[in-house]
């Protein structure tokens, strides 16, 4: 089997082509443009290097979220142009298992954390080591209160995610129980690690992983937009809007 991956969900833009058991070949740009002009060119180029037929792919993983509102609907309109075009389905990854993901087979706790703004992450805790566990499935969190749940934990955890760097500090003066970042391999989203567990759901190995038809498609953005939130405060009697937590 043949499964294209795609992730948008942050500032990474990733495909990767997985064939059976093997990473054919992937193509990560971690940089500041907009994914719109970027994903369709590295599929472009990925499948001239490989010379792929892409009527010989069975599905299209995408990374469906949580993540920035903009990059999951240009990962998601991009998908479902593909699988109506090649009449092929498409497989939902959430994206923070796909994070997780990275770092199959490490001991301990792994916590991927992506920058929800002001002090909020799209977050979730794993076990990896023997399975692929969910301590706590995928949601949005307040960084200081995902710290405390895993010092409660008291196990080991590494963390990965482009939530690292804002909030290193806070980790660092707050974790009790050891922990350590990710390397730069392995810390950012991948199309790879979307693709295999893509694959994983069609052989049906993964239950998280829907396969649906590209017009049935829909990203989990796991909270409602800055502007629709907006909007609801401006509505509401006391009109809060300026105080709402921020997204990108």
């Amino acid at each position: 089997m043949k499964v294209i991956g795609i992730e948008s969900s942050s500032l990474t833009a990733s495909v990767a082509v997985v064939t059976d058991d093997i990473l054919t070949g992937e193509y990560t740009v971690n940089f500041k443009k907009t994914h719109s002009q970027t994903l369709l060119p590295m599929l472009d180029e990925l499948g001239r290097l490989l010379e792929l037929d892409l009527s010989s792919v069975d599905a299209i993983a995408v990374a469906g979220g949580p993540g920035s509102f903009t990059g999951l609907r240009i990962g998601a309109a991009t998908a479902k142009g593909l699988g109506l075009a090649l009449k092929k389905p498409l497989i939902h990854v959430p994206t923070v298992d796909a994070l997780a993901y990275n770092l199959w087979g490490a001991a301990g706790l792994v916590c991927p954390i992506m920058d929800a703004k002001r002090s909020q992450v799209y977050t979730g805790i794993y076990r990896l080591e023997d399975g692929f566990e969910a301590v706590m499935e995928q949601r949005p969190m307040d960084m200081g209160e995902l710290i405390e749940r895993l010092n409660e934990e008291g196990e080991r955890v590494i963390f990965l995610g482009d939530g690292c760097p804002p909030y290193g500090e806070m980790i660092r003066g707050r974790m009790r129980a050891p922990w350590r970042f990710a390397p730069a391999p392995l810390n950012r989203q991948r199309a790879s690690s979307v693709a295999a567990l893509g694959m994983l759901a069609l052989k049906g190995e993964y239950d998280k992983g829907r396969v649906v038809s590209a017009g049935e498609f829909a990203p989990d953005y796991l909270r409602k937009s800055q502007a629709e939130r907006q909007r609801e405060a401006l509505l509401s009697p006391d009109g809060q809007a300026g105080k709402l937590p921020g997204d990108y």
